[in-house]
C-alpha cells in the first residue's frame, strides 16, 4: 500500500510538472520590437540618410540645411525641368514681345524640346498684329502706326 500511495504521488507530481512545463511560454528566435526595428531601416529612416548624404554633398551648414532637410524630408521637390523650361519659354515669348496665335505656335516648338524653334514668320506676325489692330478698331494712320511698331517688334 505505500509503494501504491509513493507511485500516486511521484505521478501526481510528474504530472503536474508535465503541465507547468507545457502552459510555460516557449520562447522563439523572434527579435523583439525594438530589435526589428533595428534591424531594418523605416522608409522614413532610408529618406533621412538619403537627405542627409545629400546635404553633405552641397556642404549646407546651418539654417540653409535645416531648411534643405525640411523640404528633403517633406518630401518636397524642386521644379522639374519641364517647370524650368515652361519659365524660360515663357520670358523668350515675352522678351520678343509675342502675343496671341504667334506666341502659342512659339510656346508649343519651345516646349516640345525643339532646339531649333522655328522662326515667326512675317505672315504670322501680320496676322497677329491685323488681328490686333481690329480688336481695338483702330483706323487710318492710327492703325498705320500701330501696325509698322507692331511688325518691327
Amino acid at each position: 500500500m505505500k509503494k501504491l500511495l509513493t507511485l500516486i504521488a511521484l505521478a501526481g507530481v510528474f504530472s503536474v510538472s508535465l503541465a507547468q512545463t507545457a502552459a510555460a511560454p516557449t520562447t522563439t528566435n523572434t527579435p523583439a520590437p525594438a530589435e526589428a526595428a533595428a534591424a531594418a531601416p523605416t522608409a522614413q529612416q532610408n529618406r533621412m540618410v538619403s537627405c542627409n548624404k545629400e546635404a553633405g554633398a552641397k556642404n549646407l551648414a546651418g539654417d540653409p540645411r535645416k531648411a534643405f532637410m525640411k523640404s528633403c524630408l517633406s518630401g518636397e521637390t524642386g521644379q522639374t525641368s519641364q517647370q524650368n523650361r515652361m519659365v524660360s519659354c515663357n520670358k523668350a515669348a515675352g522678351e520678343k514681345a509675342l502675343k496671341g496665335d504667334p506666341r502659342k505656335a512659339f510656346m508649343k516648338t519651345c516646349l516640345s524640346g525643339d532646339t531649333a524653334a522655328a522662326p515667326i514668320t512675317q505672315q504670322s506676325k501680320m496676322t497677329s498684329c491685323n488681328a490686333e489692330a481690329t480688336a481695338k478698331a483702330l483706323k487710318g494712320d492710327e492703325r498705320k502706326a500701330f501696325m509698322s511698331t507692331c511688325l518691327k517688334g
